[in-house]
């Protein structure tokens, strides 16, 4: 984190769903970091009152929006409050998601759950990003990053849902790439590894060593080896790069 530009995102405005925690609220820290203000959404909200809370005493200019991505209603008043807030949008990370398929394989994975997980991760991420269209277009410089995984490059076992989920906000990453080009906005996918976060404590030890044996860059993956590419996509240095799925996973997996 110390390597980040101080002016890198100055002036941008930027909305970040499932803020309260893990990546999210690393891509928070960097974002402010970077110069933008910021609209933190999640909804954990006691939560998201404490890390904004926390990130506004560094002199950050932060918001927090309570947000359900399951609520298609939510989800367009967490993107209007967001523009009201910060008077525009530049930036929108569609982080938030769940995992809640691990440990299953595909004949112990019931339908609620896979519905669940397709509803937040899938349809979340278009409803989001289309409810902050607008304000991204009228930007003309807006910047969308999307969360997918790099379980989706490799197929990783017992976690079905989610690798498909994250499968298709890869390919939706290049359809919206496409759609929204001539808006002015571009839409790029971030893939990381396995983080070391809240969200991956269930992971099993042989899955975090399958990680280790396998990275070119033999380590655990932490949070802020992420948050450069997050950066660098919402940023005027990625302005001609659009409808890429980035890796960042120490090598694990070269795509």
């Amino acid at each position: 984190m110390d390597a980040i530009p101080a002016g890198l995102l100055r002036g941008r405005r930027v909305l970040v769903t499932g803020a309260a925690r893990g990546l999210g609220l690393a891509f928070s820290h960097c974002i402010a970091r970077a110069g933008a203000s910021l609209v933190m959404a999640d909804r954990l909200e006691a939560l998201l009152q404490q890390a904004g809370g926390a990130l506004r005493a560094t002199g950050a200019e932060v918001h927090t929006v309570t947000l359900d991505l399951v609520d298609p209603a939510s989800v367009e008043r967490a993107a209007e409050e967001a523009g009201q807030r910060l008077g525009g949008l530049d930036g929108l990370v569609n982080n938030a998601a769940i995992t809640n398929s691990g440990g299953k394989d595909a004949h112990a994975l019931s339908v609620a759950t896979w519905d669940q997980v397709m509803d937040v991760n899938v349809r979340g991420t278009w409803l989001m990003s289309r409810a902050c269209h607008g304000a991204l277009k009228a930007s003309g410089r807006g910047a969308i990053v999307n969360l997918s995984s790099d379980t989706a490059l490799w197929g990783a076992p017992n976690l079905l849902a989610y690798v498909a989920s994250k499968g298709a906000v890869s390919a939706m990453t290049h359809a919206l790439a496409r759609e929204w080009g001539g808006d002015g906005i571009t839409v790029n996918a971030v893939a990381p590894g396995l983080t070391l976060v809240e969200a991956t404590e269930y992971v099993p030890q042989a899955r975090h060593q399958k990680y280790l044996d396998g990275r070119a860059l033999p380590r655990e993956q932490q949070a802020a080896d992420v948050c450069g590419a997050v950066l660098f996509a919402l940023s005027d240095l990625s302005r001609f790069v659009t409808g890429q799925v980035l890796p960042v996973n120490g090598g694990f997996v070269m795509h």
